[in-house]
């Protein structure tokens, strides 16, 4: 099969494509035919190493310490179930289904194996392959920190999302709104049709006004790219507000149930997929160097097949 593969830390043009072998499911696993996977701002910190101080040598541990353990990258993947181990329950060859491999990583790739026990689920029904790889790297971050911010227990809550045309703000906007918030999106000139179009109900352009000068105060802050801080927004938040940034050391957690909740949500046409551009697999050059530039909308997907 073909796969992109990351021989060495580095940018976009280490990359490479690469025949390896096809994966085969031990008896708890699916094999995957992967239809698409996007590249996110995790695939891009594990090819480029970016992070920083004690963190960097945590990551050398994690994923490899001159080159990265699984040369594969892709953290999620959307495609149909082609073989099932023989004790696989819960999937069918021909099911279409989407989900997150994690630091497993892998999904960059023509097939990938996952366990039936992990993260993985049917597909939004009325989704394509893109639209679905689409979901799970943004709304499962979103929604892990809106629910640390306690969103589901306060009454009319307001929400400010800071980075809110990006993979995580995207799906922050339109998660906050379905728990009822009023939601302030932080964006650039640029980005204001998009949070629009997500139905934000305020809009600072942070390239034409400060939004820590805004008179209004917010239960919960989220910063979804990790460039503002607790510092600069404290007066910002309400008595019991809370900041949450994506950069903090609290790893969002990746479950099932939040696919369902996803999956749930779509096919209910309260949720979009927010899709800057697709490119194919023999493009993750291009790909990752329009991640690598900060100026996405939204999800940037690989095409496999």
């Amino acid at each position: 099969m073909k796969a992109v593969i990351c021989p060495a830390y580095g940018p976009p043009d280490v990359l490479t494509i690469r025949e390896v072998p096809k994966p085969s499911p031990k008896k708890h696993q699916v094999l995957v035919k992967v239809m698409a996977s996007p590249v996110n701002s995790g695939d891009v910190r594990i090819r480029a190493l970016r992070v920083e101080g004690f963190m960097r040598i945590v990551m050398r541990f994690a994923l490899g310490f001159t080159r990265p353990r699984q040369p594969i990258l892709g953290l999620v993947f959307a495609g149909v179930v082609e073989e099932v181990g023989e004790a696989v329950t819960r999937f069918k060859v021909g099911d279409e289904v989407y989900g997150s491999t994690g630091f497993k990583q892998g999904c960059h790739a023509e097939y990938v194996c996952v366990s039936e026990k992990k993260v993985i689920t049917t597909k939004p029904a009325n989704a394509s392959f893109a639209e679905a790889a689409a979901l799970p790297f943004g709304g499962q971050t979103a929604i892990y920190f809106l629910r640390k911010g306690n969103i589901e227990s306060i009454q009319h809550p307001k929400v400010l999302v800071y980075g809110a045309t990006g993979a995580v703000g995207t799906a922050a906007v339109q998660i906050a709104r379905h728990f009822g918030a009023t939601v302030t999106a932080v964006c650039s000139s640029r980005g204001k049709e998009l949070t629009q179009s997500l139905g934000a109900d305020h809009i600072i352009l942070y390239d034409q006004e400060d939004f820590t000068q805004v008179s209004d105060s917010f239960d919960i802050i989220l910063d979804a790219v990790g460039k503002t801080s607790k510092r600069q927004c404290k007066h910002l938040l309400a008595p019991k507000g809370k900041f949450l940034s994506v950069e903090s050391t609290d790893i969002a957690a990746e479950r099932t149930e939040y696919l369902v909740f996803l999956r749930k949500l779509y096919e209910d046409h309260q949720y979009q997929a927010t899709i800057d551009k697709v490119y194919p697999m023999e493009k993750a050059v291009e790909a990752h160097t329009h991640v690598d530039s900060g100026r996405k909308k939204g999800n940037v997907v690989l095409t496999m097949g």
